[in-house]
């Protein structure tokens, strides 16, 4: 069943998509819709807010991450049982990574590139404060730029006046453009947001909540949501994203334990990817700061290595191939089904907010039991035989994060007897010796502070040695954003090495025993096999009996 969609952009951050999309979403679901919510980027804040509004989790469609091949496969896994899609935008609607050598209009990870990969229709959601008849020759160029992507109609939002939309909606008429809602100006509705955006969701609670009510309220009220409906359109078709398909091939291949060949070296690594041009630009989580805000240095800063020990504690993956496009793919020889089915403990709760939802549907493909347990009161689950610690905000969190001893306690113990883990940004702020002061982990010999900079942008990285995950010379493109650095640390044993802004070798994130720790996110659906690898090595620790 083809599913049709409707794309909500700007021509410029902060217009307020994000209060347009969720607001729609709720709305379109009162008025009898059952709605898939999307966010165009590696944003993981704003599909919070889509999930409350549908009811279903946000999922994001991010070229960038997981390949212009699978985004409308994505798509089509997360419309199953929904009539109609949204997917917000982020940034402006020709926004997306920089690249100098660039040839057409449409920027790889832009809005308009997803919006024609799908064959959806988009609404321009203009802030309208400042605007006045202008705005015809906006919305002209938007409409021009790049005919494979077509304008469907305009949203006015934070309009002043009765006479303000009337000027407007003129401006709208003289280029042929509909006026499909007009918003008036509710500074109310604002949610809070901290240095990296929007607080999400699940922090702000009850408060959020009551925000995407009342969103929703105003969408209802001032747009036409039969309009919208009537629009929206996909031209797309073929199988959906399954994760049993991807790592089912996977699984059937036979394990190869020991160091194998790579077809990169960790000296030369770094030097085989592709140069990073900064600033690389992207929508942003806060839907306002542009990507690549100052390159990442190699000192004690954003990007500083970490580690106590380069050595790779456990079994080791070999990779028959290593993927020469830069995507990640390469599938290598993973593991034969197991008889044991290792429980993959899954951090979550207020600290821990950032994470797809296609990595938990790929670990359970992949044969794990996967448990979500809250680092700020929780243990680890019986059985641990894995651990993923993925994104958040651990700073808001640290003095009751630290005041968890005995989880602290047993995730260096059992790091430090094999057990795998999979750490991303927060997750290596957890395994630090101390975060702004504040005892944590201590797995990964460095320390931890909130910085002055906000560092953010698309990174080309290459491995840079064997990992439950990875293998030496495997390239992964991936995405910084953090506020926090590391400061007293080690330099040896990185997980990762690009290239910088201005061609500077950068080397970041910490091997110790089977932990790879990082600051570098990546979406598991563009690295099926890097899943499929540590659940392997989760039913090695499990099979072994090292279990909690």
């Amino acid at each position: 069943m083809n599913v049709p969609a409707v794309v909500i952009a700007a021509p410029a951050s902060g217009s307020g998509k994000t209060t347009l999309a969720t607001g729609l979403i709720g709305a379109l679901g009162r008025a009898g819709h059952r709605v898939a919510p999307f966010k165009v980027g590696p944003d993981y804040i704003d599909p919070g807010y889509h999930g409350l509004a549908a009811g279903r989790p946000g999922r994001n469609l991010d070229p960038v991450l997981v390949g212009e091949h699978r985004v409308v496969p994505l798509y089509l896994h997360g419309v199953r049982g929904c009539d109609l899609a949204v997917v917000e935008g982020v940034m402006g609607l020709f926004d997306g990574r920089i690249d100098e050598n660039q040839a057409g209009p449409v920027a790889e990870g832009s809005t308009a590139q997803v919006a024609s990969l799908l064959g959806a229709p988009v609404v321009l959601v203009v802030d309208a404060r400042g605007h006045s008849q202008s705005l015809a020759a906006l919305l002209h160029g938007f409409a021009t730029f790049d005919t494979s992507v077509r304008l469907g109609g305009v949203i006015l939002n934070r309009v002043g006046s009765e006479r303000h939309e009337q000027v407007l909606r003129a401006a709208c008429t003289r280029v042929g453009l509909p006026v499909l809602g007009s918003l008036p100006r509710m500074a109310e509705l604002e949610v809070p947001s901290r240095h990296l955006g929007l607080i999400p969701a699940i922090e702000h609670g009850s408060a959020a909540t009551i925000a995407v009510a009342a969103m929703t309220d105003l969408v209802a009220a001032h747009v036409d949501l039969a309009a919208i409906a009537g629009l929206a359109r996909s031209t797309v078709g073929g199988p959906a994203w399954d994760p049993e398909a991807e790592v089912g091939a996977i699984a059937r291949e036979r394990i190869a334990v020991g160091g194998g060949d790579a077809s990169v070296s960790a000296e030369n690594a770094v030097a085989a990817t592709a140069v990073d041009s900064a600033p690389d630009s992207h929508g942003s989580p806060n839907g306002g700061m542009p990507f690549g805000v100052g390159p990442s240095g190699t000192s004690a800063g954003d990007s500083a290595t970490a580690n106590g020990s380069a050595s790779i504690g456990g079994p080791v993956v070999s990779v028959d191939s290593i993927a020469a496009d830069g995507t990640g793919d390469a599938l290598g020889s993973i593991s034969s089904p197991r008889r044991v089915a290792p429980v993959i403990a899954m951090a979550g709760g207020p600290a821990f907010t950032f994470g797809y939802a296609e990595h938990r549907e790929l670990l359970t493909a992949a044969g794990a039991r996967v448990v979500v347990f809250d680092p700020l009161r929780d243990e680890l689950p019986p059985d641990t035989a894995g651990l993923v610690l993925p994104g958040g905000f651990p700073e808001e969190h640290a003095a009751q994060l630290a005041a968890n001893i005995r989880l602290l306690t047993a995730v260096r113990e059992l790091a430090s007897d094999g057990l795998p883990v999979h750490a991303e940004c927060a997750g290596l702020l957890y395994l630090v010796r101390s975060l702004d002061g504040h005892a944590m982990a201590g797995v990964v010999d460095a320390d931890a502070e909130f910085g002055p900079r906000l560092t953010l942008g698309y990174r080309d990285a290459v491995a840079l040695a064997d990992s439950p995950l990875w293998r030496t010379g495997e390239r992964v493109r991936g995405h910084e954003f953090h506020r926090t650095r590391l400061v007293s640390a080690a330099t040896a044993g990185s997980a990762w090495g690009w290239r910088g802004g201005l061609g500077e070798r950068v080397v970041e994130g910490a091997l110790v025993h089977n932990v790879h720790a990082s600051y570098l996110h990546t979406h598991p659906a563009g690295n099926p096999a890097a899943t499929a690898r540590f659940v392997a090595a989760a039913a090695d620790f499990a099979r072994d009996g090292v279990v909690v």
